[in-house]
């Protein structure tokens, strides 16, 4: 399953759907698909985010199907986290919503 996040602030973003979930659940929502954010709970959400990457952004965070191949290397939070974490700055900048579906 892929995960498509939106903001009419942003360019669509796509991400295998267990690492949006885990994402999701970082940022404090329950991870589940669909949903939104309003503009004003966006702020809570970036920062909860920011400091789970800070806490630990070398955590391996591969899709399941990925995780099973040995040879495959690692991607970390912190590389996963990069794109939602501008997609949700932006949309803050620009007082926007952010939806996933």
């Amino acid at each position: 399953m892929l995960v498509k996040f939106q903001s009419p602030a942003h360019a669509n973003i796509l991400m295998f759907g267990d690492v949006a979930i885990t994402l999701l659940r970082l940022m404090g929502n329950s991870g589940k698909i669909p949903g939104a954010l309003m503009p004003e709970d966006i702020p809570e959400a970036l920062d909860n985010l920011k400091a789970a990457v800070a806490a630990n952004p070398e955590r391996p965070l591969n899709p399941k199907d990925v995780s099973r191949d040995r040879e495959q290397p690692s991607i970390t939070l912190a590389h996963r986290a990069l794109p939602l974490i501008g997609l949700l700055e932006t949309a803050l900048a620009r007082d926007a919503h952010v939806i996933w579906e």
